[in-house]
């Protein structure tokens, strides 16, 4: 078994060749992804069994989701141990748009009014890239 097939099998998913290509093209970024960005990397497979493959990850705490106002969701590993705690920032860049996870600056907490209950918390910061802002 590889690691991609091992990773998935912890996560209680199923290891499908789609599954095992999508992990491996996810492992590879160093920015979050639309469905249309990887779309793209898998141009004869089609777009509902990648929108699923996402969504799997998503539901088994594999991949989360990325709000960040462009109006598609973007994606990334989970790279962290601790996924209750893993709260952090990202941050979008308005010249290249890309969305890069920020794990090393977390959310606070933040306390609500009572019988409130959250259920996620989504901070993008919005502004120039270190690569853009040469």
């Amino acid at each position: 078994m590889n690691e991609y097939e091992n990773t998935l099998l912890q996560k209680n998913i199923r290891p499908t060749a789609m599954r095992l290509l999508v992990l491996e093209e996810l492992s590879k970024q160093n920015i979050a992804i639309s469905l249309s960005d990887l779309e793209k990397t898998f141009a004869k497979s089609d777009r509902i069994t990648l929108y699923r493959t996402l969504k799997t990850f998503e539901e088994n705490n594999l991949v989360h989701s990325i709000d960040d106002g462009t109006g598609a969701p973007k994606y990334a590993l989970f790279r962290g141990d601790n996924l209750e705690k893993d709260m952090h920032l990202h941050f979008h860049c308005r010249m290249c748009n890309e969305t890069l996870c920020l794990p090393k600056y977390q959310i606070p907490d933040i306390e609500l009014p009572k019988n409130y209950k959250p259920e996620e918390a989504n901070l993008v910061i919005k502004g120039v890239c270190d690569h853009c802002n040469y």
